[in-house]
């Protein structure tokens, strides 16, 4: 199913190295808003920078995929020095195909991970990449994240960690 994650965890921080090599993935395409950080902080959020390291020693590629322009993505790429895509146009497959290049492993090692079901689960599932979605960080408060976030509801997954 194109809505249903290949795993899912509350946060970003619960995706250890031994799960990656138990679902066989050697890279990640990561989103940025309410997976790594609160929407619009310059700043990781608590334990990204040591989660990025530990992935990095553990030989995990790392990427960032964002629909974010590079005027948000960019600062904040270069200060965990991570490679990045924006205006990525999530759910289509063109940036997931553009990461997957960038990164040169095969997409059957490769592993999207965000906070949205319409967008970061679809996307990696249509370029047929496994998925991992993560609990937001944090509820965002407009009326389209409220309608988004209604709509995902009956696609949530019933249980985290793997």
């Amino acid at each position: 199913m194109l809505f249903k994650p290949t795993a899912a965890f509350r946060t970003i921080l619960d995706i250890t190295p031994d799960v990656l090599r138990k679902m066989q993935v050697k890279a990640l395409i990561l989103d940025l808003d309410n997976t790594l950080t609160t929407h619009n902080n310059p700043e990781p959020a608590e334990g990204v920078t040591e989660w990025i390291e530990t992935m990095r020693t553990n030989g995990v590629k790392l990427l960032i995929l964002s629909n974010n322009s590079a005027e948000r993505v960019k600062p904040f790429a270069d200060m965990l020095k991570l490679g990045f895509i924006p205006d990525g146009a999530k759910p289509l497959s063109v940036g997931y195909k553009k990461a997957v290049k960038e990164l040169g492993v095969k997409r059957k090692y490769i592993c999207g991970v965000g906070d949205q079901i319409f967008t970061d689960i679809l996307g990696a599932n249509i370029t047929g990449i496994k998925s991992i979605f993560t609990v937001p960080i944090e509820s965002e408060n407009s009326i389209f994240f409220k309608i988004k976030r209604t709509a995902e509801k009956p696609f949530l997954p019933k249980k985290f960690g793997g």
